[in-house]
C-alpha cells in the first residue's frame, strides 16, 4: 500500500516536476506535460505510459494495474489502486512515463541501463 502523500512524495521527487490542478485531480508535470494524475478521494493514480509499457506492467496484476476503460487506456493511460500497489512497482511506472516526456537531459537522469 502507498499512501498519497508517498505518491506525491515520488511523483515530485523527479527533477523540474511539478504539482498543478488538473479538473477534480492533481497532476503531475514536466516541462508542461503531464506525466500522471491523481484522484486523491479514490486513491487512484492514473500514469501515462506507452502501449507497450502498460502492456509490460498489467501483466503484474490487472486489479492492481490496468488500463483506463476508455481512448485514452488504448494509448497508454493506466490506472494503478495506491491502497494495493507496492511503493517500487509505483516508482518504476512514474520514473517510465516522466523519462517518456521529460526533456532527454533530465530523463537521462533516470533511466537505468
Amino acid at each position: 500500500m502507498v499512501t498519497v502523500a508517498t505518491a506525491k512524495k515520488i511523483a515530485l521527487s523527479f527533477e523540474e516536476a511539478v504539482e498543478l490542478p488538473h479538473f477534480e485531480r492533481t497532476s503531475f508535470r514536466v516541462n508542461k506535460k503531464i506525466f500522471a494524475t491523481m484522484d486523491i478521494k479514490k486513491q487512484l493514480v492514473c500514469v501515462m505510459l506507452s502501449p507497450v509499457d502498460q502492456s509490460v506492467f498489467t501483466a503484474f496484476d490487472k486489479s492492481v494495474i490496468y488500463p483506463v476503460p476508455n481512448k485514452w487506456g488504448l494509448k497508454g493511460a493506466t490506472y494503478v489502486e495506491l491502497k494495493k500497489v507496492r511503493k517500487d512497482m509505483l516508482t518504476d511506472m512514474l520514473t517510465v512515463a516522466y523519462c517518456s516526456i521529460a526533456p532527454k537531459k533530465l530523463a537521462d537522469k533516470y533511466k537505468q541501463e
